[in-house]
């Protein structure tokens, strides 16, 4: 029996690694190719990404929305793992980033099932409510700019469905969650993310579990 989660050491990483399904031959290319670039710490685990493909074929999901694109690493996957008729709605700021990820769908054949809006997020957002998508969606993640986030599960709320899932990415914050801030900005963005982890355990309207999974991965279903 064991009362405390382990701590991992390489050798057990190696471990997982080799029980697990491998990882699509492109999405180790793309993540070999994003670790090269200035920002590259910035994109998700590779093990959130499959534990969000797994939750997606579980709920048979079919219409994802992300707010957060980066290289495009979870919108790759996800989109191989949608069925045909599936679609992603995908919100992101930066073109130099999003032309790699673009590049990927196309290699990977899936460029077809997403739709890329290149606009603050919160825009689009209020766009998708505003043509009536409401409760449209089956999964979501918001992988994005921290400030804004409890404004992006607010959204992502009315968008989903019920039953449905919201991913949060890099809630620990590397770590500084429980630290002393170091400077003014951290000190905002420290509080408003304490204030937002705290206030989902008393959320009556979504059942949420946020695992010690990458930089910190909250998942939230909807009810």
């Amino acid at each position: 029996m064991s009362t405390q989660a382990s701590v991992f050491s390489a050798e057990l990483s190696t471990y997982l690694d080799s029980i697990n399904p491998p990882e699509h031959p492109l999405l180790a290319q793309l993540g070999h190719e994003t670790a090269q670039h200035r920002k590259g710490h910035m994109t998700i685990a590779t093990q959130q990404v499959q534990l969000l493909v797994w939750l997606a074929r579980l709920i048979q999901a079919r219409f994802y929305l992300e707010i957060g694109v980066f290289t495009g690493h979870s919108s790759t996957a996800m989109a191989m793992a949608l069925p045909d008729n599936g679609h992603i709605t995908a919100c992101d700021i930066n073109v130099t980033y999003t032309d790699i990820a673009q590049h990927y769908w196309r290699l990977a054949g899936v460029d077809h099932k997403i739709s890329l809006h290149l606009q603050p997020a919160l825009i689009t957002l209020k766009q998708l409510l505003a043509e009536g998508h409401a409760g449209h969606y089956d999964l979501a993640l918001i992988d994005a700019d921290k400030p804004p986030t409890a404004h992006y599960f607010e959204y992502c709320l009315k968008l989903v469905r019920p039953g449905g899932i919201i991913a949060i990415d890099n809630v620990l914050l590397q770590g500084r969650i429980t630290q002393e801030p170091t400077s003014t900005r951290e000190t905002d963005s420290l509080y408003m993310m304490r204030q937002f982890n705290a206030s989902l355990k008393q959320d009556e309207r979504i059942q949420v579990l946020t695992l010690p999974l990458g930089d910190g991965l909250t998942l939230i279903q909807k009810k």
